[in-house]
């Protein structure tokens, strides 16, 4: 009689531990899909088609109903990350960008496009688990640097400062492509409608496009880059703003 008690409880025990797998959920937005190299996407329980994939395919970026599966020689992980239809695919790249010898995935997705609107946004994945490693956000970069915008009839004097350097440029009202020659102006720059993420040389870098903006208009018109350099700290595994480098457009 004990040993039917015993069996009992065992199978009890076990519908419980199968119970609670099956009903967990991610803690963040991203899930393991799969740990093995030896599995394929094919095994993968949900439709996933091949978006881009590094030079010589150790990285491969697939889509799904609800994200991304990332792939990194054979290991997977998913992510909620939105996908842009029909622009240009994403940049995938397989690079040491931390210096520590060995390579990361990096994954650059189209986030808005149009009329005076061009903006991209990277994701960096640790080559070994797919972690994603944090890059220091476009918004506090640009709340260090400092901008204004002085109007003397037809010439708009701007003056920015980052990184304690000052940069000081002029532009022609007449010269600019979208205002009328009578417009006023803001007194300082703006930025948010081109934000271009790249990978070059083994660094990370975002190209920031400052815009003058009249009183009474609507459409930007672009009068400068903010080119930053990132690096990768690795007391905070972060990548953050290094060099910041300003000029006219």
């Amino acid at each position: 009689m004990k040993k039917g008690i015993g069996f009992a409880a065992w199978l009890l025990s076990a519908a419980f531990v199968f119970s609670g797998c099956a009903s967990d959920k991610p803690a963040s937005s991203s899930q393991d899909v799969k740990q093995s190299a030896t599995s394929s996407i094919e095994k993968v329980q949900e439709p996933s088609k091949l978006l881009s994939a590094s030079e010589n395919g150790e990285v491969k970026l697939f889509e799904t109903t609800d994200g991304v599966i990332v792939d990194v020689n054979g290991s997977q992980k998913k992510f909620d990350w939105n996908i842009l239809k029909g622009v240009s695919n994403p940049q995938v790249s397989y690079v040491d960008l931390t210096g520590d010898g060995k390579e990361e995935a990096v994954i650059i997705l189209v986030t808005g496009h149009g009329t005076e609107l061009d903006t991209n946004e990277a994701h960096i994945l640790n080559g070994e688990n797919l972690a994603e490693i944090k890059i220091q956000r476009v918004e506090e970069i640009l709340a260090g640097i400092e901008t204004e915008v002085n109007q003397k009839g037809d010439e708009l004097l701007i003056k920015t400062k980052a990184q304690g350097k000052e940069y000081k440029f002029s532009k022609k009202v007449s010269d600019l492509k979208l205002v009328n020659p009578d417009d006023q102006f803001e007194n300082r720059l703006y930025f948010g409608n081109v934000i271009l993420n790249n990978v070059k040389d083994q660094k990370l870098t975002v190209d920031i496009v400052g815009y003058v903006r009249p009183i009474d208009g609507v459409l930007p018109d672009y009068v400068c880059n903010v080119h930053v350099t990132y690096k990768y700290d690795q007391a905070l595994n972060e990548f953050a703003a290094d060099q910041i480098q300003i000029t006219s457009e």
